[in-house]
């Protein structure tokens, strides 16, 4: 039995090649509130259907939905899907306000449907495979990591009619680490099993663009319930190239420094792998990731062709990641794997963005995680 899929807003068709690839899986309708857009998915990808409207297409034969709208709809959209009986992809973040995420989380948990947050950098191949070399045991154990999302985003701020755009309001018009799960997600993955403990925020204020309230940069600190430590900059204000591909981390036996730059124009991923031993702490030297390919899967080291069409643009594709996001969740709505990216990860990664926001306007105080597998949770965070 095929299954019909509807997207919800433009970014959705960057990820048409997977589905496409999928022969049980049909991209049966269309929702955009500009009727261009519509008319031009229409015709482009030739889909049956095209609506303005988001209930009307979620009232519609379709048996899955994938969000990829701007962030403050995420919620009442994936509110409204699962109440329709249809299976969620949503982009991330999850939610705008903590209240939201566990409306969303209680929805999942009411629903037999299968919700996944789509956040692509856990697909980057750079990514996958040192999540391979972590159970492989080539680190030993982790103990600290870090992460970078730096990108001027200050064109998008205006709409080509001159209108205001919602970044405005919903990214540079908050304080914090507004955007920190492509960050926060290999991370986390990279970590297992643990979970986010306390939550600090430092930010620099506005120096570039002191109109908005979004800080320059922000650093966030992550203590994990192990101890462990993470740290995730966010700047999208600072004039400078995009830079939104490095990552770092350290293990009792080995580490990793990937390059700073734009995604798939770095320059080598950095490596060390050893017995942890001090004895040639002067002599040991670097080499590439990249020389531990043969341990990605082999869907990675022989990618289809959708995947390496998406590959050619790069970080807005994850080099080729978004061919398998879409594949996974398609797995995960006929049963064969559960949600990669599950309701639990999704609120507590996108809560960051929230406590680090009360962290920052309030003196860098740190912040509690509430646990959202916790069903006798208060459903508020009292900062």
């Amino acid at each position: 039995m095929g299954i019909k899929l509807g997207i919800a807003g433009r970014r959705g068709l960057n990820y048409m090649a997977g589905f496409v690839d999928l022969p049980d899986v049909e991209v049966a309708a269309f929702c955009d509130l500009s009727q261009d857009v519509c008319d031009d998915a229409k015709k482009t990808h030739n889909i049956p259907k095209t609506y303005r409207i988001f209930e009307d297409m979620v009232a519609s034969d379709i048996d899955a939905v994938f969000i990829a709208t701007p962030m403050h709809f995420h919620t009442p959209q994936t509110l409204t899907a699962l109440e329709a009986g249809k299976h969620v992809l949503c982009e991330v973040t999850l939610g705008v306000s903590m209240d939201e995420l566990f409306w969303i989380r209680d929805a999942v948990e009411r629903s037999d449907k299968v919700f996944m947050m789509c956040e692509n950098y856990c697909y980057r191949p750079d990514v996958v495979l040192i999540n391979k070399l972590i159970d492989e045991g080539y680190f030993g154990d982790l103990y600290y990591g870090e992460g970078e999302y730096i990108e001027d985003i200050r064109s998008w701020l205006t709409l080509p009619n001159g209108h205001r755009s919602w970044r405005q309001y919903w990214q540079v018009g908050k304080r914090g680490s507004f955007y920190p799960t492509h960050c926060v997600g290999p991370l986390m993955k990279w970590f297992k099993d643990d979970q986010i403990d306390e939550v600090t925020c430092y930010g620099v204020g506005p120096y570039v663009e002191p109109e908005f309230r979004q800080d320059d940069t922000t650093v966030t600190m992550l203590r994990l319930k192990s101890g462990k430590l993470v740290k995730v900059r966010v700047d999208v204000m600072s004039p400078r190239p995009n830079q939104n591909a490095y990552f770092q981390l350290q293990g009792t036996k080995g580490c990793i420094e990937l390059p700073r730059g734009p995604l798939g124009q770095q320059g080598d991923h950095w490596a060390y792998f050893g017995d942890g031993s001090p004895k040639i702490s002067r002599g040991i030297k670097w080499e590439s990731l990249w020389d531990y390919s043969d341990l990605l899967p082999d869907n990675y080291r022989n990618m289809p062709d959708g995947a390496k069409e998406l590959a050619k643009n790069g970080d807005y594709n994850t080099c080729g990641g978004d061919y398998y996001v879409v594949q996974d969740f398609i797995s995960a709505v006929k049963g064969e794997k559960p949600s990669p990216v599950n309701i639990y990860e999704a609120c507590e990664w996108s809560a960051v963005a929230l406590l680090s926001e009360f962290s920052a306007m309030n003196n860098a105080k740190t912040m509690k995680m509430p646990d959202f597998r916790d069903k006798n949770l208060e459903k508020v965070t009292k900062i």
